[in-house]
């Protein structure tokens, strides 16, 4: 468990610099070390409480909009914490929102905690499923959504003592995994007003990455042949499995061939 010890620590103490750093410029950087150091030894001291809640969510593996146990865990997290906490937003029963201080900056943080169907597993390093469970954790939001709480919960200690100024928010959102769940909460609103949101995901190291990533948006399209003879007027018919497959490789052709600035520049 000591790697995720040490990328827990890591997440919120990124965290909570970048907090600082928004929250009050011109803090020496002594300042912001002390701070550091401080908040480290905070969490190191709730460790084993915060394990049970990352495994407790490994346990549960619920998957998109299902994750009533690992949301409502999340939740009463923070509500023991003082934070304020608004469940069901944007019409969906497992997202909400935390929030703890006032004024500005107003900083969200990211928590998932959706799992995956078909990948069940057990906490070995090989491939190890669980007799009667199919879902599983393989891309860490255990982690994710504790390690966000973790975060939330030490800056509002800071923000608690007088030691840095603002808002920090905890967005529980749900369904990362191809339910779009982020979607309708900026939808919603939720995320008016908030200056930054940070997000963080579970890896093999510690790291900072600063780059882009794609978007994915996805669509239905339906396809409608017209129906024929097959050998007395094949001419007269119009197959959509055809179209089916011509835009497939239509569109693989411009993915494959085609920058995607170029791309952008044309949409």
């Amino acid at each position: 468990m000591k790697n995720k010890q040490t990328t827990l620590l890591f997440i919120a103490l990124l965290h909570i610099f970048s907090f600082q750093l928004l929250a009050q410029k011109n803090s020496s950087t002594k300042s912001i070390d002390a701070l550091k150091n401080e908040t480290a030894q905070s969490i190191q001291s709730g460790y084993d409480t915060y394990k049970k809640i990352a495994l407790s969510i490994w346990d549960y593996a619920e998957l998109g909009y299902k994750e009533d146990k690992s949301s409502t865990l999340l939740q009463n997290t923070l509500k023991d914490n003082g934070f304020t906490v608004e469940a069901g937003v944007a019409g969906i029963s497992t997202a909400f929102v935390a929030t703890y201080g006032s004024g500005s900056p107003v900083i969200g943080i990211l928590a998932e905690y959706d799992a995956l169907p078909g990948i069940s597993q057990d906490n070995s390093p090989t491939k190890t499923t669980i007799a009667n469970k199919n879902n599983g954790h393989a891309c860490g939001h255990h982690l994710f959504g504790t390690g966000s709480v973790v975060t939330g919960i030490a800056i509002k200690k800071l923000l608690e003592a007088g030691k840095i100024k603002g808002t920090i928010k905890v967005f529980g959102c749900p369904a990362e995994e191809g339910g779009s769940g982020k979607v309708y909460m900026v939808r919603e609103g939720l995320l008016d007003g908030v200056d930054i949101v940070l997000h963080w995901h579970a890896w093999d190291s510690n790291l900072t990455i600063n780059t882009s990533a794609l978007a994915n948006k996805s669509a239905k399209f339906r396809f409608y042949g017209i129906s024929s003879h097959a050998s007395v007027s094949p001419e007269k018919g119009r197959s959509a499995l055809d179209a089916v497959e011509a835009i497939n490789m239509m569109v693989n052709m411009m993915r494959e061939h085609r920058s995607l600035i170029c791309l952008q520049t044309q949409h």
